[in-house]
Parts: C-alpha cells; structure tokens; sequence
C-alpha cells in the first residue's frame, strides 16, 4: 500500500509547554495503528497536532505527499483527516439525521450507510443531540466525521466511559472499518488488549516520545512490556472474540 501520512520529527505542545518531542512515523493507506501510552503521555496531542490545533515547534507533516505542517485544521480536513475527538460533541439544536448530513461529503459513506452501521442513530434520526444517551453521541460523533468520509480516521478513546454492550458493539464496528481497509484508521484507547488484536500497527508514546514502533500482534504477546510501559490496567479488559 502507498504511503499516505507521514510524520518527521514533530515538536508540539500547548503555548511554552512541549509535549511531544521527536515523534515520527508513517501510515499507509488503509492501514490501522493503535496509539497508546498512559495518561498525559502525548496521544490526545499527537492527534491534535494532525490536525494543527497545537503549536508545532519543530518538524513536518505529509499527507498523501503533500506538506501540510502550516495548513490550518479545515484545510487538513478537506484534504481527509478525520478526527473525533473525546468529547463526543455533536450539535445539540439539530436532529441527529440534520447532524449526519450538514457535514456531508460525496463518498462511500453515505446516510444510508450510517444507518446500516449504526442502527441505533437510524431509530433516533428524529431526536435532537440532547436526546442521546453517551453511546448514542459517541455513536453520532463517529457517524459524523464519517459523512466527510474522510481518507484518515483519528479516534481519540471513543469506548472511554461507556455501557459494556456498547463499548463490544462499537469495537465490533472499527473492527469492520478496519478490515475493509477503505481508509486507515489512529485509534487511542486506555485499554490496550481491546485494540490491539483489530490493528495492524502500535506506537507506545512516553513521556511525549515514541517507546514503541512496531507490529501490534508483537506487542500483544509481549505482555510484560505491555503492562510496563502502560500499567497492568492494559489487561484490564478482555479483547472482542
């Protein structure tokens, strides 16, 4: 597969604060990376520096070969990141189906293909963003940022705080994503053992550096690696069979 982002010795944080320090890494198209690390490591940072809402220090991004290290946020998402971020914010005063289609882009996903993915948001298209329990957000929040059907998809902890049902049914529906390979996929998540067995490759960030690059099935059997760079809280929940 042709690469599709690369990343060159970024230097980010938020005004003097540095957070992340020499980061680097590509992605090809289609592919799948499982970004981890514990608290204040660097990951909710490094997806928003992908989509240039910190201040970059030092370094360069390429996406699809094009520089976009000083291209602000919309331009990032025209070009095809996707980023859903954590707090699962939707447009509260507009419906869920007026939420889906007041981002819309021409593409594979189309509102009908939301439905199908996501039955739920199909039985509530109706109620307003209010009226939505947090798995129905989140669901709506993922949803959304699909309408841009966007070439890069950055999830950041979309299973963080949810009903068990809910958080198996949503890593069933990445899993899908995944394997389709119609867009490559970062996904952050606290619980390691449940995203590693659904991507292809990790990155382990400490203290803003990169600890580990590598195949995700190779850390998934290394587990004291695992449980020392992210606490044995990784293995707290079970992988989806």
């Amino acid at each position: 597969m042709a690469e599709l982002l690369r990343v060159e010795s970024v230097r980010a944080g938020y005004g003097d604060a540095i957070v992340l320090e020499e980061v680097s890494f590509a992605l090809d198209a289609g592919s799948s990376l499982a970004l981890l690390g514990r608290n204040g490591m660097g990951k909710t940072t490094l997806l928003t520096t992908l989509m240039g809402a910190t201040r970059l220090r030092h370094g360069r991004i390429f996406f699809d070969g094009q520089d976009i290290t000083r291209e602000p946020s919309h331009r990032r998402a025209r070009l095809g990141l996707g980023w859903v971020p954590q707090q699962r914010d939707v447009f509260a005063s507009l419906t869920v189906e007026e939420n889906l289609t007041v981002v819309a882009r021409p593409g594979d996903w189309t509102l009908e293909r939301i439905y199908a993915t996501f039955p739920r948001l199909r039985e509530r298209r109706a109620n307003m963003g209010t009226q939505l329990s947090g798995g129905e957000r989140q669901m709506l929040a993922i949803g959304r940022t699909l309408m841009l059907n966007p070439r890069v998809l950055l999830l950041d902890e979309p299973l963080e705080g949810l009903a068990p049902l809910i958080v198996q049914e949503l890593l069933h529906i990445i899993r899908q994503m995944v394997a389709e390979g119609r867009m490559a996929v970062i996904l952050v998540e606290q619980h390691a053992r449940q995203i590693l067995p659904i991507t292809r490759h990790a990155l382990v960030l400490e203290r803003g550096r990169i600890v580990y690059a590598g195949d995700s099935a190779e850390l998934l059997r290394d587990g004291e690696k695992l449980d020392g760079w992210l606490g044995a809280g990784s293995s707290a929940r079970e992988p989806l069979a």
